[in-house]
């Protein structure tokens, strides 16, 4: 029985151990509620050729946009507030979480557009509102 106890304690180290990344602290996700919080009028888009500038499948910064990514572009404002690049953001009555992609032409003001693929119907039903958004303030260094 004692030779089973220790046994088992050796490999529950082993396997504790083993699981650590000694170059990378892991990194704790608090609930989105903790994050900022703010209230910005919101819109949908879709990577259209009418909708957008240059090609529509590719955001400004860089990144192309696939039909069921959970992307936002952002008034430039709201980048200065920390919406920059990557950012994640809760959206609510969304599920999951958005990144920032896409930045909007200079004349929207506290505003985000959820990119809804090529979907019109759906962008159209989906209108425009007033929606809360938390956004993830953590410093990511990859």
């Amino acid at each position: 029985m004692k030779y089973q106890r220790g046994l088992l304690l050796f490999f529950s180290i082993a396997l504790f151990t083993s699981c650590v990344n000694e170059d990378k602290p892991a990194r704790v996700i608090p609930e989105y509620n903790s994050w900022k919080k703010m209230t910005v009028k919101a819109s949908a888009y879709n990577s259209l050729n009418n909708q957008t500038k240059g090609n529509p499948v590719i955001a400004a910064w860089g990144d192309s946009l696939k039909e069921e990514m959970k992307a936002i572009a952002v008034s430039r404002d709201l980048i200065a507030q920390g919406l920059t690049h990557n950012t994640r953001v809760k959206i609510d009555g969304f599920d999951g979480y958005y990144l920032v992609k896409d930045k909007m032409n200079d004349r929207w003001k506290n505003k985000i557009d959820i990119y809804m693929g090529t979907d019109v119907k759906k962008a159209r039903k989906w209108g425009r509102k007033k929606v809360v958004i938390y956004v993830d303030t953590l410093e990511v260094s990859e």
